[in-house]
């Protein structure tokens, strides 16, 4: 049998595609991809009532007169302002129409809803669940 050039590689990527994946890999690659979205100013939401989320809302922190308030952008449908709080609740309503209903989903990750949107933001959370 003789291999021509270049027929070496889709062989080897082939070879490949029989590993069975790494969930630990997995893990620590979506947890990475989370950091850097999040250092990028961009977090997980699902919008309007979908359940899915997707990483296209973004986040930025500014100071206010009560303390730090985070502003979601909710791509072209507008904005919420959360205020950061002291006292173990995480985050609040800074537009005190709807209520910020706060839930920890993960280690160091909670998810907010407000009406019908859901964010998640990192947090600290103490490792709880």
């Amino acid at each position: 049998m003789i291999l021509k050039r270049g027929a070496i590689l889709p062989l080897l990527l082939l070879a490949a595609c029989n590993r069975a994946p790494d969930n630990g890999e997995l893990a620590d690659a979506e947890a990475r991809g989370s950091r850097e979205a999040a250092e990028n100013g961009r977090i997980e939401c699902a919008l309007e009532g979908t359940k899915l989320f997707d990483r296209t809302c973004t986040v930025e922190e500014m100071s206010g007169e009560g303390g730090a308030i985070l502003v979601v952008g909710r791509g072209n449908v507008g904005y919420r302002r959360l205020q950061i709080t002291t006292d173990g609740r995480g985050v609040v309503s800074a537009d005190g129409a709807e209520s910020a209903k706060v839930s920890i989903v993960g280690d160091n990750v909670i998810e907010v809803a407000i009406g019908n949107d859901r964010y998640r933001l990192p947090a600290n959370t103490g490792g709880a669940k």
